[in-house]
């Protein structure tokens, strides 16, 4: 797969995206689909077992049970599923700027959007989305790699007696410290994604509620000033009137 055309397409995701989704963009093509492809598929290129019987068809067996689906295929579809919703903010800024430029046209220079990369309306909820979707994904994928293995260890032996196995015979895995220091670290980097879009969405939430409240409390305390050139009987009428056209608008 071609990895290098996704970093650069998901790169522009960089310019709409806060220092979290940086980090984890950083992340995620650093520390996993840079070692995936350079270290992680080399290292489980060798994980047929080798069992102590000659019987044809049962290491195929005993390794088909030991490892139900490879981990290098399983942490290629998690980069595939948990990159994929980066793709929806970009989308969601093209279609903005598609709107924008039609607008422009037809309006002489007046532009729909002051920034279509802004996050704000529907780009706001687009990228929320994004990032619970990445976080649902790594820890769904975490849970499978949990389930399958019962756990993130790799035993050095396995005990196998399914047909055609003359009996229960012992297999063994090839170099499984190597492989579980690579389980470990693939798991730990996906751990750390997950908080970083916790982080981000704490974050873009945190704002949104901050940015609503400063617009309430702004016409609030912008109302209560009193101008020093008039008398306390004309303040006194002029918050009155300032008041009663806020009761007229708020209907």
């Amino acid at each position: 797969m071609n990895w290098s055309g996704l970093q650069s397409l998901l790169s522009g995701v960089n310019q709409y995206s806060t220092v979290f989704g940086r980090v984890w963009l950083s992340v995620v093509f650093v520390f996993r689909v840079l070692v995936f492809v350079v270290a992680a598929q080399r290292v489980w290129g060798d994980e047929n077992l080798v069992c102590n019987t000659r019987q044809p068809g049962c290491a195929n067996v005993c390794t088909d049970t030991t490892f139900p689906i490879s981990h290098t295929h399983l942490w290629a579809l998690q980069l595939i599923f948990v990159t994929c919703p980066s793709l929806m903010v970009i989308a969601h800024v093209k279609l903005r700027e598609d709107k924008n430029k039609k607008y422009t046209d037809v309006h002489e220079g007046e532009h729909l959007y002051a920034n279509p990369g802004k996050k704000r309306g529907g780009l706001w909820w687009t990228y929320l989305l994004s990032l619970l979707i990445k976080i649902i994904v790594d820890a769904g994928f975490l849970y499978i790699l949990h389930y399958l293995y019962n756990g993130f260890d790799l035993p050095r032996l396995v005990k196998c007696s399914l047909d055609p196995c003359p009996n229960t015979v012992d297999c063994f895995i090839s170099r499984p410290t190597e492989k579980k220091i690579f389980i470990l670290f693939m798991v730990i980097s996906s751990v750390v994604c997950i908080f970083m879009c916790i982080c981000e969405m704490a974050y873009l939430i945190g704002k949104r509620v901050s940015n609503n409240f400063m617009m309430v409390k702004g016409p609030a305390q912008r109302s209560k000033t009193h101008d020093p050139t008039l008398s306390s009987r004309q303040n006194l009428i002029s918050q009155k009137v300032k008041e009663k056209k806020i009761d007229n608008t708020a209907l």
